[in-house]
């Protein structure tokens, strides 16, 4: 069975750092997305990363985000650095097997502010 296990949500102050981890087991996976859900407003890409390496980043995350993982933990990680208030939300990791099948973690809340 697929297991999509998040970790590292937290309050930080704006212009900090943050480290959210997303551990995935019992496939193979072909694709990792961490995606973002301000309230009352629809989920979106944040970055992607293929399992062969290629990322792609929401403009807004450009130069402050970096999406990277560990192929021998199958664990993704979302480094978030110089934060800001519009980052606050919850952050879900969505994994994508081989076999066509999206899975998602419960989400973790992000919270920047003073």
């Amino acid at each position: 069975q697929v297991q999509v296990v998040e970790s590292g949500g937290d309050w930080v102050q704006p212009g900090g750092s943050l480290r959210l981890s997303c551990a995935a087991s019992g496939s193979i996976f072909r694709g990792y997305g961490w995606y973002w859900q301000a309230p009352g407003k629809e989920r979106e890409l944040v970055a992607h990363i293929s399992s062969g390496g290629t990322r792609n980043y929401a403009d807004s995350v450009k130069g402050r985000f970096t999406i990277y993982k560990d192929d021998l933990r199958t664990t993704v990680y979302l480094q978030m650095d110089n934060v800001k208030s519009e980052d606050t939300g919850v952050y879900y990791c969505g994994v994508a097997t081989i076999g066509g099948s999206t899975f998602w973690g419960q989400g973790t809340q992000v919270t920047v502010s003073s």
